[in-house]
């Protein structure tokens, strides 16, 4: 099986460190990504800045609230985008908030989790998402396309 290329977007680096942990835990071979939010995602995202050589990932995992750019407005961007709205996103956050679930929906999440605060179950969740997403799901083939 090839490598997947994720892109964690998130700002807390605890959850950083447990989702890298229990990604790193599994038969699949991760190439993980870190961007602290959304900014930061976008410039990797468009290979800019210290990005210019950064990997098109296969999947982002993505937390909503963060700081200068968030989950939503990096959300929108990606979906509207017609180099980037092929990737799957997945909303990886705390709020179980009903009025940020539709609105994760209406900018076209392929998926909403609620992170769980207990340290096993936030680990059984990433588990799910990678057994889910990367073993089951088929993805988009990767572009080669991308402007540099």
């Amino acid at each position: 099986m090839p490598q997947v290329n994720i892109l964690l977007v998130e700002d807390s680096p605890g959850d950083v460190r447990l989702t890298i942990e229990a990604l790193a835990d599994a038969k699949i071979s991760n190439d993980i990504s870190v961007a602290s939010d959304g900014v930061e995602a976008l410039e990797f995202l468009r290979n800019e800045g210290d990005f210019v050589d950064a990997v098109r990932p296969d999947l982002i995992l993505l937390d909503l609230n963060m700081p200068r750019m968030d989950g939503r407005e990096l959300l929108g961007i990606i979906k509207d985008d017609d180099d980037l709205r092929h990737i799957p996103v997945v909303v990886l956050t705390t709020s179980q908030s009903e009025k940020d679930i539709l609105e994760s929906y209406d900018l076209r999440a392929n998926c909403y989790i609620t992170k769980p605060v207990d340290l096993d179950q936030f680990l059984v969740v990433v588990n799910s998402i990678q057994e889910f997403w990367l073993s089951i799901v088929k993805l988009p083939p990767g572009r080669t396309d991308q402007a540099a």
